[in-house]
Order: structure tokens, then sequence, then C-alpha cells
């Protein structure tokens, strides 16, 4: 991850929302309904002050649905829990991975099981930058 990018949401671009879903089985008949419009930054973007858009590199969260190239949106307003994907400082550089807590004790980790977890220690430089709210990649 090296490419960092801030929210604008004063763009204020409303796309056609359609009532209808698109079904992922056999097809239904289609419905000429518009439910509204939908505005991508007030869908994605609770909180746009504190929302960033990074840039991913590499293959470790390939299982989770990130992939190189795609873009994450994180949101540093929330609470980084157990369990959240999170972008965190580790030793000055940004990662993104999974945050675990087992007997109090952090670690990042991976969703690739060609990586192995890290586990945080005291001697370790460690920040939570912010959690992961969306991933945006093309199909």
């Amino acid at each position: 991850m090296n490419t960092i990018y801030k929210s604008d949401n004063g763009t204020g671009l409303r796309c056609p929302l359609y009532l209808s879903t698109v079904e992922a089985g056999f097809p239904s008949p289609a419905e000429d309904y518009v439910e509204g419009s939908l505005d991508l930054n007030e869908y994605l973007i609770k909180h746009p002050a504190a929302t960033f858009f990074v840039r991913v590199s590499g293959d470790s969260m390939v299982n989770a649905g990130i992939y190189p190239g795609d873009i994450l949106i994180v949101d540093r307003s929330l609470e980084p829990v157990d369990k959240k994907i999170v972008i965190a400082v580790l030793n000055g550089e940004l990662t993104v991975k999974r945050l675990r807590y087992r007997a109090g004790v952090p670690s990042l980790e991976p969703e690739n099981d060609n990586y192995t977890p890290i586990k945080i220690s005291e001697e370790m430089s460690f920040e939570i930058w912010g959690v992961v709210t969306n991933v945006i990649h093309k199909v």
C-alpha cells in the first residue's frame, strides 16, 4: 500500500437505483421501477472527515476478497475491534490485515495461507490507522 487518498464528498454524483434486485440464480423479468438515486459517497462513506481511500499492493488478503490494485475505504473514526480488517502501521510500514485479540494480545492475521500471522509485541512500533469498511475492485 503506497497510495492514500482523502475522500471528497463534494461531487454529489447520483445514479439511478432500481427497486428490483438482480437475481444471481435464475433470471427474473426486468422491472422498470426506479427506487430513487444513489450517491456512492453517501452509501459508502459514513464519516467523511475521517475517511480515506487506500490502494492495495500484495496478496496477503485475497481470501477476504481484497486483491492487488483494489481500493479500500478506510474509516479512522471507527473502533478497531476483534476480527475487523484494519490498516495498521507496523514498524513504520502500512499493512492491511485482520485484527485479532487472543488473551488480550493483538495480532495481525493475513487471509492467505502463504503468510503467517504477526503477533504484536511491546518491542514493535504498532498503531491501528483505521478500519476497512469497503473494498472496491473491478470485475
